[in-house]
């Protein structure tokens, strides 16, 4: 008898087990499996168990992709439990309130809204104190390509509605996109997971090419295609799926890892715009601006100053090197004089040192400028050179 009653309680414990796993696969709501168990197989073994699973995409950065296909799309029963296994993945509350505010401005306020009240909801369940805006330093975007995307801004916005020019680049980009709790590269995560989910495929190439110029590898956002299908629907990621494609091939020319890939060359003079007024004093022209594609992290541009015209000061995180093409200029170190070059000089900046350079008070100057990024960034723009502090190179 002691043996029967022994194997009836392996038995039992045996079935319980079995009970337990098969409960512990289980991820959709319950009433899934008795309303339709086939959409319940396809969550827990397809996209719980294979999708999320898979290493092209990191859980943080698929958690950071699932809110905002949720946010952006409208589907607030759904905020709650992504955004606590969003919390679980290592995102942090800071990063979660600014995905919903950069989400306003991409998918509109009542979604953002309707996020805040069920994302309170998971805080308060987590005893998360209430956030305040982060006092760290904002995030320096490159001036050059900013300088390009407002002028084209201004171009083509601008005539047919000025407000929103003003906004896009006073606000969205002045401002938003400068905000220092989600860094450059998940903004781009963030922004192409929305425009996806939403159904806006040609604003894609902009905010592919810039999310791979903040740090998004190829292959992370060609997985955010296969994601985001899940949460947004096929239709919308198949559309988006021909765009991704000639953004790629359009940045073939710099990928060092594909030998058939071909050379790029930017003609001389292309591209010319103004620099813009808050980095630069005096007429200063940019024109041949390149950005290279990650792995390489290396752009330039050749800048022409005026005489008397210069940069305002500025460091750089990885360093910057500078080929004087014509005429005379200054460069100064903080707390050093001021050193003067001319045609075939070439300068090194090293990284993180104060400094600002530009055409002597005489003579113009033409520059070709190499930096690299590091997280998006290549450089960090401060105040102004002071007339008075200019003057000191005449001396």
């Amino acid at each position: 008898m002691k043996n029967i009653a022994a194997s009836i309680a392996i038995s039992a414990l045996a079935a319980t087990g079995v009970e337990a796993q098969e409960e512990h696969r289980r991820v959709a709501p319950p009433a899934v499996y008795d309303v339709a168990p086939g959409l319940g197989h396809f969550t827990d073994d397809v996209l719980f168990g294979e999708v999320w699973e898979r290493k092209e995409l990191a859980p943080r950065d698929r958690s950071l992709a699932t809110v905002s296909a949720i946010v952006s799309t409208g589907k607030t029963a759904q905020i709650g439990a992504h955004v606590a296994r969003a919390l679980d993945n290592d995102v942090k509350p800071e990063e979660l309130a600014e995905l919903i505010t950069h989400l306003a401005f991409y998918s509109g306020w009542p979604n953002a809204i309707s996020a805040v009240a069920e994302t309170k909801k998971v805080f308060d369940e987590r005893r998360i104190a209430p956030l305040k805006n982060s006092e760290a330093a904002r995030i320096e975007l490159e001036a050059a390509a900013e300088a390009a995307r407002a002028a084209t801004v201004d171009s083509t916005v601008a005539p047919t509605a000025a407000a929103l020019a003003d906004l896009t680049n006073r606000v969205l980009f002045g401002d938003l996109w400068q905000r220092p709790d989600l860094s450059a590269r998940d903004r781009s995560l963030v922004t192409m997971a929305a425009l996806i989910s939403v159904g806006q495929p040609e604003q894609l190439p902009f905010h592919a090419n810039r999310a791979m110029d903040n740090g998004l590898t190829q292959s992370e956002a060609s997985e955010l295609l296969s994601h985001v299908a899940f949460y947004a629907g096929w239709p919308r990621a198949m559309s988006a799926v021909p765009v991704l494609k000639q953004v790629f091939e359009s940045r073939k020319g710099t990928q060092v890892n594909a030998p058939q890939a071909d050379l790029k060359i930017t003609p001389a003079g292309s591209g010319a715009i103004s620099a813009p007024e808050q980095y630069f004093t005096g007429t200063v022209e940019i024109s041949g601006l390149y950005q290279a594609e990650a792995p390489a992290r290396v752009g330039g541009a050749t800048v022409s100053f005026s005489a008397g015209a210069r940069t305002a000061w500025h460091t750089h995180p990885l360093g910057q090197t500078l080929f004087i093409v014509s005429g005379r200029g200054w460069v100064q170190k903080e707390g050093e004089p001021v050193q003067k070059v001319s045609s075939g000089d070439v300068v090194w900046i090293p990284p993180h040192v104060r400094h600002w350079h530009g055409a002597s008070s005489t003579e113009p100057m033409t520059h070709f400028a190499v930096a690299e990024a590091l997280n998006g960034s290549s450089v960090t723009w401060m105040e102004k050179v002071t007339d008075q502090d200019y003057s000191k190179g005449g001396s």
